[in-house]
C-alpha cells in the first residue's frame, strides 16, 4: 500500500485537483491512503482570523468565499463544510469574549483547514467514481504529546492507526494533514511540513510500500530554479543529503518529517501534481556508495557572523565553551564555527537576542558584527573524499572574483560551506552550478 500526500496548492484549483483524481486512480488496488493538506491560503487565512478575534474583530466571509468557489467549480456542494464554518464562527466569537489566545485554541483553530479539505476533496472524488471516504487523522487514533503548533507524535498509537485503516478496506481513506490529538483530546498540530509528517507517519503505521509527497516542483533540484538556469532534477537523495539542503533553504520536505519513513526503510518521493510523468526525487535511508558526487548548490540568506576576540584567554581552556554558553543561553543556535587561539568566529541566522548576546560578550572580550551575509553550501555525499572537489569550488570563487569570508569543510562528508557577501550570493551559486552540472 502506498501514501499519497498532496498540498495546498496541488488541491487548490479545479485543474489541479483533476490530476490529483488521475495520480490517485492510477494507483489501482490496493488503494492508496490519500492525506491533503488545507486548500492553498486556507490556513493563513484561519490564523489571521484568530488572532484579529481576540482583538474583537472576526468573519469567516473569506473562507465561505474560498471553499464556495472552488467546490462550485468542480461540482462538490458548497454546504458539505458549512456544519464545520459554523462550528468555526462559534469558536471565534468565544475568543473575541475572552480576548485571549493560546496555543491550544490556535491550533484548533487551524485544524479547520484540514478538516474542511477533506471533506470537499472526498465529495469530488466519490463524485469521479472512487469510493472515498474523508477521515480526521486523531479519528485513526494518531496521538502526540501536548507541545501545542508543533506537537511531536507518539509511535506507540501505530498499531491503532494500523488497525483503524484496515476498517476501510475498499474504501479511499481521505485523511487529514498537519493535525493530531493529545492524550487528552485536545487538538494538536504537527509544525512545519506538518501534512509531509502526517503522510510518514501514516506510511510507518502502515508499513507503507512507499510514501509520495506531491508538489509543485520536479523533486529536488540541484540548485534554486530563481537563481540558475535549467537546474536539473535529483533523481535520488540520502536523508543526510535531504536534511542538508533542507537546512539550507532547499525546497524539500523537512528532514523531521522524512524520519518516520526512513527509520522504517520506506522511500520517500518528491513529485511534481503538474507533472505526474516526470520521475522526481527518492530519498532513501542511505544510497549506494559513489565517487563523490555533487548533488546539488545550496544557499541562506540572512546570515550574521560574530567574531570574538579576547587576549586574556591566550592559552587558557574553557574559551569555546564560555562562548557557547551565552549563545545557549540566549536560545540562539549557532552554525558554521571557527577558531584560533585568542578568536572564535561563528554565524547566526536568527538576530532577535543579539545585542544582548553581544553585550555580555564585550564585557570580557572584542566583539565585531558582520550582517548581510550569505552562507553557501555544496551538498554531495562523499565530496570530502573526493580528491580535488574544494580545489574546483574555491578555484571557481578565485576566478569569478568571489571573495570568502569563511570555510567549514571537514565537519561532514557531505557538504562544503563558506560565507560571503549576499549581494555575491547569486554569481556565486551560478558560478558553482556550472563548474558541477555545465
Amino acid at each position: 500500500m502506498k501514501v499519497l500526500k498532496f498540498g495546498g496548492t496541488s488541491v487548490g484549483s479545479r485543474e489541479n485537483l483533476t490530476r490529483v483524481r488521475d495520480i490517485v486512480a492510477a494507483v489501482g488496488e490496493p488503494r492508496p491512503v490519500v492525506v491533503v493538506s488545507a486548500h492553498s491560503g486556507v490556513t493563513d487565512e484561519l490564523l489571521r482570523q484568530a488572532r484579529s478575534a481576540v482583538k474583537g474583530k472576526w468573519s469567516v466571509r473569506k473562507l465561505r468565499q474560498r471553499h464556495r468557489k472552488l467546490y462550485e467549480e468542480i461540482g462538490v456542494d458548497p454546504a458539505v463544510v458549512d456544519p464545520l464554518l459554523e462550528e468555526l464562527r462559534d469558536l471565534l466569537r468565544g475568543l473575541s469574549l475572552v480576548g485571549e489566545l493560546t496555543l491550544r485554541s490556535l491550533d484548533l483553530v487551524a485544524s479547520y483547514g484540514e478538516r474542511m479539505s477533506v471533506r470537499g476533496i472526498a465529495a469530488w472524488l466519490e463524485s469521479q467514481g472512487l469510493p472515498a471516504v474523508p477521515i480526521e487523522a486523531y479519528d485513526l487514533g494518531l496521538r502526540t504529546d501536548s507541545r501545542f503548533t508543533s506537537a511531536t507524535p507518539d509511535p506507540k498509537c501505530f498499531p491503532s492507526v494500523r488497525k483503524a485503516l484496515r476498517s476501510y478496506k475498499g474504501k479511499l481513506p481521505i485523511v487529514t494533514g498537519f493535525i493530531a490529538k493529545d492524550k487528552d483530546g485536545n487538538v494538536t498540530t504537527l509544525g512545519r511540513s506538518g501534512s509531509d509528517f502526517s503522510a510518514t507517519l501514516l506510511g510507518a503505521a502502515i508499513r507503507a510500500e512507499e510514501v509520495q509527497i506531491w508538489t509543485d516542483v520536479d523533486g529536488v533540484m540541484t540548485a534554486d530554479p530563481r537563481m540558475v538556469p535549467n537546474p536539473r532534477s535529483i533523481p535520488t537523495l540520502s536523508i543526510a543529503e535531504a536534511s542538508e539542503l533542507a537546512y539550507y533553504g532547499a525546497k524539500v520536505i523537512h528532514p523531521a518529517t522524512m524520519l518516520p519513513a526512513v527509520d522504517n526503510r520506506i522511500p520517500v518521493r518528491v513529485l511534481n501534481t503538474g507533472r505526474p510523468e516526470h520521475e522526481g526525487t527518492t530519498i532513501l535511508a542511505e544510497v549506494p556508495a559513489g565517487k563523490g558526487t555533487v548533488k546539488s548548490i545550496a544557499y541562506k540568506r540572512g546570515v550574521t557572523l560574530i567574531t570574538v576576540s579576547s587576549t586574556r584567554m591566550l592559552l587558557q581552556s574553557g574559551f569555546m565553551a564560555r562562548l557557547f554558553e551565552v549563545f545557549a543561553r540566549y536560545d540562539m543556535s549557532v552554525d558554521l564555527v571557527a577558531t584560533s587561539e585568542v578568536t572564535g568566529s561563528v554565524t547566526v541566522d536568527c538576530d532577535k537576542q543579539l545585542d544582548a548576546v553581544v553585550k555580555e560578550l564585550s564585557e570580557c572580550s572584542e566583539v565585531q558584527v558582520d550582517r548581510e551575509l550569505a552562507q553557501v553550501c555544496v551538498v554531495g555525499e562523499g565530496i570530502r573524499d573526493r580528491y580535488g572537489v574544494a580545489a574546483e569550488v574555491f578555484g571557481a570563487l578565485k576566478k569569478a572574483r568571489l571573495p570568502v569570508r569563511m570555510i567549514s569543510h571537514g565537519g561532514t562528508k557531505i557538504n562544503i560551506s563558506f560565507l560571503l557577501e549576499e549581494p555575491h550570493v547569486r554569481k556565486a551559486v551560478r558560478t558553482l552550478h556550472k563548474v558541477f552540472f555545465g
